[in-house]
């Protein structure tokens, strides 16, 4: 039985969010810290309406929260939706949120139309996903599979306290020894699929009047922190063109040349982007009478192809070198950080679709080209999914204005993918 006219899950939706957005407020916005008092408000109500609907509640050493509604098979792999609960500072109120209370819904719609799931599905409201907070990336998710290097639990700091990722999980009734000493709260093989509700940080459904997205690859990354160009310093009127060893104009031409390669694999239908976020000469040495002797930058480059991210850096390794010969300076980028590609399950990509077009709403195919946790679930083998929600004003600040209809739309699909995974 598909319910008509008002669901029950509008009602818990509003309701959720308009107790996160008063119990965490922080003007301008919210504030959700990672293992702070907002993030476990959000865990607490959380809780509070998975009991409502008769789920039951546990959370694990690393402080991850299961809201488990029991299917025929309680022994078959489980169905996980879920999203992380914290946020940046002074950020929207539906960035990871929007993924829980999206899981929550569903299980209260479904539930009125009497549908009982084949296995158990399992919310779950993950810790510390904001890399603002604890610079390390997924640290909740990644706990959650035992994946956090022993020594991060002490050496990662939060930013705002300067106390370690340890002091703050001990405060929250977290167990960081036992998870140093090899602990694994989650088991792959017990995951049948893993979907995340979010919505989209970018302005693509904006821009194109679409309400939900249905992702098909979560980009990987090559960040370099530390590139620099060093040239010489020289009087701007004395040295002749001939004679200069500019870093600026080096660097200048070497992001063109990084623009280029990007319309180039475009063109050709790879998926690509790159940022130059940073760019800076010494201000202890720079002047406007002088020539430039240095220069550092950070680059980050994303594809939904780590091939096309390694041709990328021995691509822009060639072109330092070619440059700085000609410009006689040296272009070094430096060492790269590298978080692959997380692949979408195309049978999940398809069940969304086809959910979309049986509700007779409107989808967009496309990639994420922000980090989520449903890429840790990925890396580790289990089928994972993703839907985004069209969002106004972009993300991370504000004044994310996520419509209720949009919200709803998405409910819907995944409500409709879940009758049809069973």
């Amino acid at each position: 039985m598909v319910l008509s006219g008002p669901r029950p899950s509008q009602a818990l939706s509003a309701r959720m969010f308009a107790e996160l957005a008063k119990e965490t407020a922080d003007s301008p916005g919210i504030t959700r810290a990672s293992f702070g008092v907002g993030e476990a408000f959000a865990h607490s109500l959380a809780a509070a309406v998975a009991q409502e609907l008769g789920l039951s509640v546990t959370t694990d050493i690393a402080g991850n929260q299961y809201m488990i509604w029991p299917g025929r098979d309680r022994d078959a792999p489980r169905v996980f939706i879920g999203s992380h609960m914290d946020s940046v500072r002074h950020g929207g109120n539906y960035d990871g949120a929007a993924g829980v209370v999206a899981g929550l819904a569903a299980v209260a719609d479904l539930q009125a139309e009497g549908f009982t799931p084949a296995q158990d599905i399992v919310v779950m409201a993950i810790r510390a996903e904001e890399l603002v907070w604890f610079p390390t990336p997924y640290c909740g998710s990644r706990m959650a599979f035992g994946l956090l290097d022993p020594s991060e639990y002490d050496a990662v700091k939060r930013s705002d306290t300067g106390r370690s990722l340890a002091e703050h999980m001990r405060e929250e009734g977290c167990d960081p020894d036992a998870l140093k000493a090899g602990a694994r709260p989650l088991d792959p093989a017990t995951i049948r699929h893993f979907i995340e509700v979010h919505i989209e940080q970018g302005v693509t459904l904006d821009m194109k009047g679409i309400p939900v997205g249905v992702v098909n690859g979560i980009r990987g990354n090559l960040r370099y922190r530390h590139a620099r160009i060093t040239g010489k310093y020289a009087h701007a009127g004395a040295l002749a063109r001939e004679y200069r060893h500019d870093a600026v104009l080096a660097g200048a031409e070497f992001v063109q040349v990084l623009e280029h390669k990007w319309d180039a694999l475009t063109a050709q239908g790879d998926d690509f982007v790159a940022t130059v976020g940073e760019f800076w000469t010494d201000p202890d040495m720079h002047g406007m009478t002088k020539v430039p002797g240095s220069v550092n930058f950070t680059m980050d480059l994303r594809s939904l192809s780590n091939d096309v991210l390694m041709r990328v850096d021995a691509y822009l390794r060639d072109m330092a070198r070619e440059i700085g010969e000609r410009r006689r300076v040296v272009i070094d980028i430096g060492d790269y950080t590298n978080a692959p590609p997380a692949v979408i399950d195309p049978a999940l990509v398809t069940s969304f679709e086809r959910a979309a077009r049986r509700l007779a709403i409107p989808t967009l195919t496309l990639p994420s080209g922000a980090g989520h946790d449903c890429a840790t679930f990925s890396w580790q083998g289990v089928s994972a999914g993703m839907v985004f929600i069209r969002n106004q004003n972009g993300s991370h600040n504000p004044d994310e204005a996520m419509e209720m209809p949009d919200f709803d739309k998405a409910v819907q699909v995944l409500s409709e993918a879940l009758r049809d995974i069973g």
